[in-house]
């Protein structure tokens, strides 16, 4: 999995839609990989690309996620059991929702300053 744009501490998502998101003062475009050690662009353009692969740089910072929000785009659609057993091996809660919830409840995890993730897909 290429990850290329990388912006270097995890923040706050002020602003989701329109293909991208807002954070930082800053614009991006497509889906995000939000992690401890910062937020990332991510390839995943929808709930079908998600692979075990997807989540390579999830299993590398395991150690500092209790929780992964998954937003699946503005389908909810079923979650790959595999996947959520991969996760769960390297003890990571993974709740997988739309965008939209996804984005409200990293923030406020974030806020409390609980160990969370977030692998975003964009939306329009």
């Amino acid at each position: 999995m290429q990850m290329s744009g990388h912006y270097p501490h995890q923040v706050p998502i002020d602003a989701y839609g329109n293909g991208g998101f807002r954070f930082a003062q800053m614009s991006h475009k497509g889906s995000l990989l939000c992690l401890p050690d910062g937020m990332f662009s991510w390839s995943v353009t929808s709930p079908t690309q998600i692979s075990a692969s997807s989540f390579e740089p999830l299993i590398k910072n395991h150690d500092q996620i209790d929780v992964l929000l998954v937003g699946l785009g503005i389908e909810i659609v079923m979650f790959d059991p595999e996947i959520r057993q991969l996760l769960r091996n390297h003890n990571i809660i993974v709740d997988a929702i739309g965008t939209g919830g996804a984005v409200r409840t990293y923030n406020i995890l974030l806020g409390e300053e609980r160990s969370v993730a977030a692998a975003l897909i964009s939306i329009d």
